[in-house]
C-alpha cells in the first residue's frame, strides 16, 4: 500500500509530499536509481538501512533507520526487505537545504549526523503512533519544527533555475535569464541541491525518460520501445548519448532496463548471482 499526503501549507514550499510504503516484499537486491531529489527516508520495518558494493554486491554497509538522500550520480544497491515499511518526505530542489544543509556527494547520512537526538530517535517516535495518516502528521509537524523561519522560504533562484532546466534550456541560457553567470548559478546551485545545473538537468531528463520507458515497457513489452523516437523526443542528440546516460545512471542499457513495475521505474532488479 502506498499512502501519500501533501505537506501542511508552511511546508509545501520545501517539500512535495509525504509518504507511507506498505508492501511485502521479498528479500531481494535491487539498484535505487539517482532522482535529483532530496529525500528523508525511515524504515520502520527495522532498525537499519543497507547498501551494497563490491564484486557481486557482496559487501553489506549498514545505516540506521532514519536517513537523508545525498546528491547521487548513479544507482546504488539497496535491499528490498528495508522497504517493507517506510515513510518518507519528499523535497523540492534545494527544498531539503534549511532542514540538513548541503547534500552529501555520492552517498547518504545517518539522520543523526544532521539531527542528532531527534534524528536517532525519529524511527522509534514513528512506530508509536497507531496509524499511517497519524505517523505521516507527526513527521510533518518534526519538519516544521526545524525549520525555523517558514517565511523566510526556499531559494527562489535555484527553484527557477531547476523550473527551466528541466525544460531543457541550457545553463548558460538560464544563467542569463537569471541575471547570474554561469559560475555564480552553479556555485548557488550546487550549495542548495548537491548537483551542478548540467547534472541535474541531465538526471531529470533520464528520469521521465526512464519513466516513459517502464509505461511503454509494461503496455507493449520490449518491442514496444521505439529507442530512436523516445531519444529524439527527450532532446538527446542520437541514441548514443541516450545509451550512455542509462549506463551512468542505470548501470544497464536502455534495452536491459527492466524496473519492478511501471510505477516504479527507479528500482531495477538484481539478477540472482
Amino acid at each position: 500500500m502506498l499512502l501519500t499526503m501533501p505537506p501542511p501549507a508552511p511546508l509545501a514550499p520545501f517539500v512535495t509530499k509525504l509518504y507511507w510504503y506498505d508492501e511485502p516484499l521479498g528479500d531481494a537486491l535491487e539498484l535505487a536509481l539517482p532522482t535529483g531529489r532530496q529525500q528523508l527516508i525511515v524504515n520502520l520495518a527495522e532498525d537499519e538501512q543497507r547498501w551494497y558494493d563490491g564484486p557481486g554486491f557482496a559487501r553489506v554497509h549498514r545505516m540506521p533507520a532514519a536517513t537523508v538522500s545525498g546528491a547521487l550520480a548513479g544507482p546504488v544497491c539497496i535491499d528490498t526487505a528495508e522497504q517493507r515499511q517506510v515513510v518518507g518526505a519528499c523535497f523540492r530542489p534545494g527544498g531539503g537545504f534549511p532542514f540538513f544543509g548541503t547534500p552529501a556527494a555520492d552517498v547518504d547520512l545517518p539522520l543523526d549526523q544532521v539531527w542528532g537526538r531527534d534524528g536517532a530517535t525519529l524511527a522509534e517516535r514513528l512506530r508509536g503512533y497507531p496509524t499511517p495518516r497519524r505517523r505521516l502528521a507527526a513527521l510533518a509537524e518534526l519538519l516544521l519544527a526545524r525549520l525555523g523561519d517558514p517565511l523566510a522560504g526556499p531559494d527562489r533562484l535555484v527553484g527557477a533555475a531547476a523550473t527551466a532546466l528541466e525544460r531543457g534550456l541550457p545553463v548558460a541560457t538560464v544563467a542569463d535569464r537569471l541575471g547570474r553567470t554561469d559560475r555564480g548559478l552553479t556555485r548557488r546551485f550546487a550549495a542548495r541541491t548537491g548537483y551542478t545545473p548540467k547534472r541535474y538537468a541531465r538526471i531529470r531528463r533520464f528520469q521521465r525518460v526512464a519513466a516513459d520507458c517502464a509505461v511503454a515497457r509494461a503496455v507493449a513489452g520490449r518491442a514496444g520501445v521505439d529507442w530512436a523516437a523516445l531519444a529524439a523526443e527527450h532532446g538527446y542528440v542520437d541514441q548514443s548519448h541516450l545509451i550512455h546516460d542509462f549506463r551512468a545512471f542505470a548501470s544497464v542499457t536502455p534495452t536491459r532496463y527492466r524496473p519492478r513495475e511501471a510505477r516504479t521505474p527507479n528500482h531495477l532488479p538484481v539478477p540472482p548471482g
